[in-house]
């Protein structure tokens, strides 16, 4: 009887502990997404008149447990997956990162918690594969998630609720150039109408894909054929990225160039990221406005202009340096959201204090564990603050 009445009593406390973190949770949650969605979409660059809410509940807590901590301009690790220092209420929402060399997908909420992951064990057919996810972006009605898989040649879409690829364009581990081959894709995403855009980079040339067909609905640019000429050829294009007029912004590695193209595919203008070698994944945060980042040791992030002058510039040195960044994306509040590859994380940085104020990953030290990333490539908002929500019906496949 007296077990009886503890196990009674333990099961109540543990279903007391249980409603609590769900409470917890969702107030967090409800505060975030709020004063996201007041703050509206700025541009790369807050006014001096934006005021940073000190953080409370819950925040102070956390914060009040490591006072002395040097936080994530330090090396100190803290709970929760987060670098110490990390403020969870500059995301509007949870974050999808490609964890590229653990061969895996996740998603991390602002406080660093991993609420999903693929593939998890029985996920997979037999004999599929799931390798180098490179880049991933939830489709524009958020069931899918479209992974590019740039060193294994293929493109899938993962069904989240079901857990399966339900779709794969090119062939894992061959590079080509025919139909249904692909060599180093990179950044597909899905338009409304659930065709993908994808660079493809070794082959010079974007393509137009429209499942369930294993061959391009059509092409830009001519396979093979590297140079730049705009509107004709590209130079290893590593990223085709929508723009609010339904226009396509394309990165060129070669020459570091920036090409912009009407709804029709029209070529408008090109121009070079400023001072760059590497440019990665050039998208619009504004109207002819630009981030981008440069693929290099020590890397850089910054804005620039339809006309190539430089708005603000990241690129800090010695041990705070970025190594190899591959993609930035703005936020709602106006910070900056990027995966600095080599250096094992995901960050938000501050324009205008030029400070990172949330950290996943630790920084240049691999791992697969709670809080530890490896080579993460790529990263999106979930919905409704993702890539293809943003755009809306201006994405689509020039």
């Amino acid at each position: 009887m007296l077990r009886a009445m503890a196990l009674r009593r333990s099961s109540a406390q543990r279903r007391t502990i249980l409603r609590r973190r769900a409470v917890a949770l969702v107030v967090l949650i409800a505060l975030a997404v709020t004063g996201a969605i007041a703050s509206g979409f700025g541009q790369a660059a807050k006014p001096a008149s934006v005021h940073r809410p000190a953080p409370h509940g819950v925040l102070a807590a956390r914060a009040e447990q490591t006072p002395s901590a040097p936080g994530i301009h330090g090396s100190a690790r803290g709970q929760g997956g987060l670098e110490d220092g990390s403020d969870p209420s500059v995301l509007p929402g949870p974050v999808l990162i490609a964890d590229r060399d653990n061969n895996r997908l996740i998603e991390v909420s602002p406080a660093g918690r991993v609420i999903w992951r693929f593939p998890a064990a029985g996920d997979l057919a037999p004999g599929q594969t799931f390798k180098l996810p490179d880049d991933a972006f939830f489709s524009p009605n958020g069931r899918d998630v479209v992974v590019t898989q740039e060193d294994d040649f293929v493109i899938s879409v993962v069904d989240i609720a079901a857990r399966r690829i339900v779709y794969r364009y090119g062939h894992p581990g061959v590079p080509g150039s025919e139909a249904g081959y692909v060599h180093n894709p990179d950044d597909a995403m899905m338009t409304p109408s659930g065709d993908i855009l994808s660079a493809d980079i070794k082959n010079c040339r974007v393509l137009v894909i429209r499942p369930p067909a294993h061959r391009p609905l059509r092409q830009l640019g001519i396979t093979g054929d590297c140079e730049h000429q705009l509107g004709s050829s590209y130079g290893s294009p590593n990223g085709a990225f929508p723009m609010r007029n339904g226009g396509t912004a394309i990165t060129e590695i070669n020459g570091d160039w920036l090409d912009v193209l009407s709804a029709s595919g029209r070529p408008v203008l090109d121009t070079h990221p400023p001072g760059f070698t590497y440019p990665s994944d050039t998208n619009e945060i504004g109207p002819g406005l630009f981030l981008s980042v440069d693929y290099t040791s020590p890397g850089a992030i910054e804005t620039f202009s339809s006309d190539g002058t430089l708005r603000w510039r990241y690129a800090p040195s010695g041990r705070l340096a970025l190594d190899q960044p591959s993609l930035a994306l703005p936020l709602p509040n106006g910070d900056i959201l990027a995966n600095d590859d080599k250096n094992d994380r995901v960050i938000v940085v501050d324009p205008r204090t030029n400070r990172i104020v949330w950290q996943y990953g630790h920084t240049h030290t691999p791992g697969a564990g709670e809080g530890f990333l490896s080579n993460p490539d790529g990263v999106d908002l979930a919905p409704p603050f993702s890539l293809a929500a943003r755009f809306g019906a201006s994405l689509q496949a020039p």
